[in-house]
């Protein structure tokens, strides 16, 4: 316990900083720049623009809808083994596009495989900055999440020089030969808590070996913790630590009672009873969380968001080219551009967040009314340095993704921010596997990105309608006296694994 504490904020956590920045650098360089990859696809493949945009956005897409799951793996298994094998799925899923005969296999290779293998690599590296970090959390995150956005920007112009050099198959090898220092970021996650997984492993190895020198300890003895040194009661847990502890102490009743076999029966109803009702407080959880009228707004917003907003990162290039306003990518492509205003936008927006007298909740309105708008100038747009300013506006619009947790917390409350944000994930995660096949078929059917993006930007202003109005005072006051107080990160590093 107190040799945790002495490794918060400093020393160690700042070589995890320095490891996990530069593992999500080397994970989502490659996915955020992807529109660079897109019009070779078109031009390898000979497909539809709807049909080949399902590689961009299942890449960007399932690793958010997968959230949930890539956090229990974090829990059960540690951020260093998991960090190890995103880094072989990350580079196997970008070699193995090296060889795909279609467009159907690239949607397994690139969107599937590397996506899953990305949200691995971000459930891991939050969760050990967390772990490093208590008052200095908010800086150490927000240094590790401008790795995605650093890393588009540079290989977004490394991609373009390696496709010239060395083709497509070999700008793919190359990639995800790069992409395997991964593990070596690993190397670097030292854990100070042992997982989940370890836990119950050692736990039964104890009871088997008492057991052998007939010394059964009381049930009560057992307490399994998951992310935290310390120990609570079982009914101060939350829903996640319930989940996890429920499996070993089960494990703990079963191996007291293996002898009697008379018992065996009364023991399997116990564990079900258990299961069920844990996953039942959870299934209530979140239908609570539902109910709120702000988190159900925000829900749809972001959903709508992801849906207009994400298809310029893949489609601007290939919007050039078809306007005959640039003949190839250039040195410093659109999506360089917008990866770095992001970047900038995550930190402005970060600061101005701070500051009393400013609404979280406003604040991400305006910016996505401000995307709306760029989305509708773009098709009317016709020099290449209108494309270039437009692309830096709505990159810095897009940082409003590091808003997410705080207004996720300012609604629902600290406690639920985990399940709230798992929640909120799976609608910016379906949002953005859409948009790109819907700007796809649009252009498929008119021929033309003119009616696309007219239809991204009515889907941003009418998310960004829907949450002035439903978060307006008079719908929600109780919500808004209960969050007016400033929002504090706990330590626990479940409650704060999304931030940014």
């Amino acid at each position: 316990m107190a040799s945790s504490k002495k490794a918060l904020d400093g020393g160690w956590g700042w070589a995890i900083v320095a490891a996990s920045f530069m593992a999500q650098l080397l994970a989502y360089g490659s996915p955020q720049s992807v529109g660079v990859l897109y019009p070779e696809w078109l031009h390898t493949f000979q497909e539809g623009k709807g049909m080949t945009a399902w590689v961009g956005s299942l890449v960007s897409g399932v690793g958010l809808m997968a959230s949930p799951i890539c956090s229990a793996c974090v829990d059960n298994f540690g951020a260093r083994p998991v960090t190890v094998f995103s880094g072989v799925m990350v580079a196997g899923g970008l070699m193995l596009s090296a060889f795909a005969p279609n467009v159907q296999f690239l949607i397994f290779s690139y969107g599937i495989v590397v996506g899953l293998g990305c949200g691995l690599v971000y459930a891991a590296t939050l969760t050990i900055t967390c772990q490093y970090f208590d008052k200095r959390r908010g800086l150490a995150l927000g240094f590790v999440t401008t790795g995605t956005s650093v890393g588009a920007f540079i290989y977004a112009t490394a991609q373009n020089e390696l496709i010239v050099l060395f083709g497509l198959d070999g700008c793919l090898l190359i990639t995800g030969a790069i992409a395997l220092n991964l593990m070596a970021c690993a190397g670097f996650m030292r854990p100070l808590n042992m997982p989940g997984y370890y836990l119950k492993q050692k736990v039964a190895l104890e009871r088997n070996t008492e057991e052998q020198l007939w010394d059964k300890p009381p049930l009560e003895d057992l307490k399994i913790t998951t992310g935290s040194s310390t120990t609570a009661p079982e009914n101060s847990l939350t829903v996640k630590e319930l989940l996890i502890s429920t499996d070993a102490k089960d494990l703990a009743v079963h191996t007291e009672t293996k002898k009697s076999c008379c018992l065996s029966g009364l023991v399997i109803m116990k564990m079900i009873k258990k299961k069920h009702r844990a996953y039942s407080k959870y299934i209530f959880t979140i239908y609570e969380i539902l109910q709120d009228q702000a988190m159900g707004a925000y829900c749809i917003a972001l959903f709508l968001f992801s849906l207009g907003a994400f298809p310029p990162v893949m489609f601007i290039e290939d919007v050039a080219q078809s306007e005959g306003l640039i003949e190839e990518v250039s040195v410093i492509p659109l999506v360089s551009i917008g990866a770095i205003s992001s970047c900038v936008g995550k930190l402005v927006l970060g600061m101005l967040v701070d500051l009393r007298w400013i609404n979280s909740i406003y604040l991400y309105g305006f910016t996505m009314f401000a995307a709306g708008l760029v989305l509708f100038l773009i098709p009317i747009t016709k020099t290449y340095v209108g494309l270039q300013i437009l692309s830096s506006v709505l990159g810095f619009s897009s940082g409003n993704w590091s808003l997410t947790s705080y207004i996720t917390t300012k609604i629902v409350g600290i406690d639920r921010l985990t399940q709230a944000h798992g929640i909120l994930m799976f609608f910016g995660g379906f949002g953005i596997i859409l948009g790109p096949p819907v700007v796809g078929w649009f252009f498929d059917w008119t021929q033309s990105y003119d009616l696309a993006f007219y239809f991204s930007g009515t889907c941003v202003l009418l998310g960004a309608f829907i949450l002035f109005v439903l978060t307006l005072r008079c719908w929600n006051r109780k919500n808004v006296e209960k969050t007016k107080s400033d929002v504090q990160y706990t330590s626990t590093c479940e409650k704060v694994i999304s931030v940014a």
